[in-house]
């Protein structure tokens, strides 16, 4: 599916965050005048004009904040947000440029705004990790303090905290359960504001998400699941077949094993050169390659600084080796869901396939198509789709009824619940 841009890269980034229209997290008439604005392929373009939409909404949301009108206010704030990480997307090429930390603080300010204004349903958390701690969110279904199940949702190699709600929180509140989100090591503030790169073991960052969450006193411990987006569909496999208080798992999509995925996207001349012992030639191949390729350019920028490589050999070779789920997938226990795209154009072939091949606990596959505007890595434009397939399964794997008492109301019941119009 391509909206907007000819260049494969810009059209799909363009499509992700369209899809939160759906939630409320961009519009389309703000989106398409951004985009006729915006050079096919050009890193300065995309981060230009995306800036000056984010700017511009947030003047109208401290406006509107100013006179009282809170409700314009926070749409306002979380649309920001939106465009504000939009706008930082591709400059990761230079892991100096201090646009990168500017912009992500400022995203992370208009949703922060906009989740105070939202109310007490939206509540930022801090989850202890390793002598620091990592940001997130939780989601309540309202604000009764009754035990709900609850969803733990993470993303992969080039997520942000404020997309998560979109992609998991907004579809699980609606239905009903809580959801915890949170940044881990090579993702949003983690990576941008503490140095904190991916790590294959993502046990060890899951462990402590599991041991917030059952802390609290509004979450039902055994009706716990774990969702994780894009190559966090290898980091939640990864996570499950550790931290057994799961009790269903959501991989979405499946990736089985990212190092193989990685390397498939590379040009085949590069990963010979690498394989012989040459890697002066493959990164002169590549960096050649990249030059007509977005999406490649954006791929390997994006994996050697987040997974903090000292240049593409070293990434390829030495970061990315141990992340497979090779002789791992048979560990995990709970029911697991393995989503695939048909056009997924960043997860490589076959990854979800191998996924669901490899596990020896209860399973089920689901392809996306074309046919329904779904075949977008990880859905994405096709939001409503992907969260009725994903929520009918939970609901059914934790027997979770619409019928349970107090676990099921309408969204503007919900919102009426816990003051959402109130400061």
């Amino acid at each position: 599916m391509k909206v907007a841009f000819k260049d494969e890269s810009f059209a799909f980034e363009f499509v992700r965050n369209l899809g939160f229209m759906y939630y409320g997290g961009s519009d389309l008439g703000e989106m398409m005048a951004t985009a006729v604005q915006i050079k096919e392929g050009d890193f300065e373009s995309w981060f230009s004009e995306w800036d000056k939409r984010a700017r511009r909404l947030l003047s109208r949301a401290d406006a509107s904040l100013g006179a009282g009108h809170l409700e314009s206010a926070r749409e306002c704030y979380l649309r920001a947000s939106t465009y504000f990480r939009t706008a930082e997307f591709y400059l990761h090429g230079n892991p100096g440029d201090p646009r990168i930390l500017s912009e992500s603080k400022a995203s992370q300010k208009a949703y922060a705004e906009g989740a105070r204004l939202t109310g007490p349903t939206w509540e930022p958390v801090q989850i202890p990790y390793e002598g620091t701690t990592l940001p997130g969110y939780f989601y309540k279904a309202d604000n009764s303090g009754k035990l709900r199940p609850t969803l733990i949702f993470h993303g992969g190699l080039d997520s942000s905290l404020e997309e998560l709600f979109y992609f998991g929180a907004a579809p699980a509140v609606r239905r009903g359960y809580n959801c915890l989100t949170f940044d881990g090591p090579g993702q949003g503030a983690p990576i941008r504001e503490q140095k904190l790169y991916h790590r294959y073991d993502w046990e060890a960052v899951v462990t402590p998400a599991v041991d917030y969450a059952l802390s609290r006193p509004d979450v039902d411990g055994d009706h716990l699941a774990l969702m994780g987006m894009s190559l966090g569909g290898y980091f939640a496999a990864r996570a499950a077949a550790f931290e057994h208080r799961f009790r269903a798992a959501v991989f979405f999509n499946g990736m089985y094993s990212p190092h193989e995925s990685i390397r498939g996207s590379m040009p085949k001349e590069a990963i010979a050169a690498l394989d012989t012992g040459d890697p002066m030639q493959c990164e002169e191949i590549t960096y050649k390659a990249m030059q007509n390729d977005t999406n490649l350019r954006w791929a390997v920028t994006q994996g050697v600084w987040s997974f903090g490589a000292s240049g593409l050999a070293d990434y390829l070779s030495t970061k990315l080796k141990p992340f497979t789920m090779e002789g791992v997938a048979k560990q995990i226990q709970c029911p697991c869901l393995v989503l695939d795209a048909e056009g997924d154009i960043l997860a490589g072939r076959n990854q979800a396939q191998e996924m669901y091949d490899a596990l020896q606990a209860p399973k089920q596959l689901v392809r996306f198509t074309s046919e329904d505007g779904a075949e977008n890595h990880c859905e994405s434009g096709a939001l409503a789709y992907k969260d009725e397939v994903v929520f009918n399964w939970l609901d059914e794997t934790l027997q979770v009824h619409e019928g349970r008492e107090g676990q099921r109301k309408t969204f503007p019941e919900q919102l009426e619940t816990v003051g959402h119009y109130s400061r």
